[in-house]
């Protein structure tokens, strides 16, 4: 609440305003971001868990699915959190030379992971296998369809904060922004964790 002094008998009243400590709106605003893009993808998981068998007499999870290069994709994408975390951890000792060497091999192993998933959808419609096939393949690329536009999301903010940080060092709305990021790209490492259970994992079994 603001507060208000009367300076004299009909003065005017003055408003003293209320400082709000920098950078918590952007905290709050980026956490209700993250949790819309949780209610998001609970549907996808729910659209695919009611149309994951629905094959129309088409090709299964059995036929389409190489569990070797998905496994390596996941490799990719858990090494890009791990990378980023060091990226973190050179931030905090003031490291701006280790922070952007980090936060590089981080959108490399991003690209890699977005390189293999758009060859396995360019594989699967090759094989006449896309999303109009059948339920299942619809439900498939709408669920790692997103999470694949959320990577490149991800990889586009990471090289324009790259940039920022080259310019301006690790100023403290920089250092806001690469908490923002992290969340978002660990967020996106715990969902990618659950598309290689629930669809991959389990459809091959």
């Amino acid at each position: 609440m603001s507060t208000a002094t009367q300076t004299a008998p009909g003065d005017f009243w003055e408003v003293e305003p209320h400082h709000h400590h920098e950078g918590a709106s952007t905290s709050i605003g980026f956490w209700i971001y993250l949790m819309s893009d949780c209610l998001m993808f609970a549907v996808l998981f729910a659209v695919f868990g009611v149309l994951g068998g629905s094959y129309a007499a088409g090709p299964g999870p059995k036929d389409l699915f190489d569990l070797e290069l998905v496994a390596l994709n996941t490799a990719f994408l858990l090494l890009s959190s791990i990378t980023y975390g060091f990226a973190m951890l050179a931030m905090v000792k003031e490291n701006t030379r280790g922070t952007l060497m980090w936060l590089g091999i981080t959108l490399v192993f991003g690209l890699l992971f977005l390189a293999v998933e758009i060859y396995e959808f360019q594989h699967l419609i090759h094989l006449g296998a896309g999303p109009q096939r059948s339920a299942f393949l619809s439900a498939f690329f709408a669920l790692v369809g997103t999470h694949g536009l959320h990577v490149a999301f991800g990889c586009l903010w990471l090289v324009t904060l790259m940039i920022q940080i080259r310019q301006r060092g690790l100023i403290p709305a920089n250092r806001r922004r690469l908490a923002c990021l992290s969340m978002f790209w660990h967020f996106l490492d715990v969902i990618w964790i659950g598309v290689f259970t629930f669809v991959y994992l389990l459809g091959m079994i």
